[in-house]
């Protein structure tokens, strides 16, 4: 065959075959990207933790106007722990002669008035500390009127007075009459609490 007709076939195949062919990838040079180990002491693997916090706002302090929670929770507490002593003392004032025949109507009609009355009293304390408040209760009366007293621990002073005594009404007979004083006045407004009726019988001295 001439020299030129061997170059023309070697052309024209060169041109068929354009695209055809595919070459084989190398696998094993991903596995290598893959498996590559991970240097530990590389430093720029860690995390530059004064930059990572650089911007974070410091929310200890709060502002004025925000409501510091624990606290009121704390007063809430205090409360609810003075309305809770409030209600046991009232039936050891009573006795128990008393308190087994009234506890329904004391449950009822005095107690949740006299723990707004309380609630007041706190509401109305012009310091932010509650702890200086002590429930004192009557230890040996039979014949007071003292149930309890709320009294500012720091200067030994009476804050209110919670009382109960007994009021014989014309052809109704007896009624536990529960009010409280408070130092406002120098304690001589009767705050009216309720009234629960007895009998026309004369009620047991109290704590008997």
């Amino acid at each position: 065959m001439p020299y030129w007709m061997k170059r023309f076939w070697t052309a024209l195949i060169a041109v068929l075959t354009v695209g055809l062919y595919i070459p084989q990838l190398d696998a094993d040079a991903d596995n290598d990207v893959k498996e590559a180990p991970v240097n530990p002491y590389d430093e720029s693997l860690f995390t530059d933790t004064d930059n990572a916090f650089a911007e974070v706002s410091d929310t200890s302090d709060l502002n004025e106007d925000e409501t510091d929670f624990s606290a009121f929770a704390a007063d809430e507490d205090i409360v609810q722990f003075f309305t809770e002593r409030a209600k046991e003392e009232t039936l050891t004032k009573l006795g128990p002669k008393i308190s087994g025949k009234v506890e329904d109507h004391i449950a009822e009609e005095i107690f949740p008035t006299m723990e707004e009355a309380i609630h007041s009293i706190f509401d109305d304390w012009p310091s932010d500390d509650l702890t200086v408040l002590e429930l004192r209760e009557q230890k040996s009366s039979y014949t007071g009127e003292k149930i309890f007293h709320i009294v500012d621990s720091d200067k030994n002073e009476d804050v209110a007075r919670f009382h109960v005594r007994r009021d014989l009404k014309p052809k109704e007979g007896y009624w536990f009459n529960f009010h409280y004083h408070t130092h406002d006045d120098n304690f001589s407004s009767h705050h009216e609490i309720g009234e629960i009726y007895w009998d026309k019988n004369t009620p047991p001295k109290w704590m008997s």
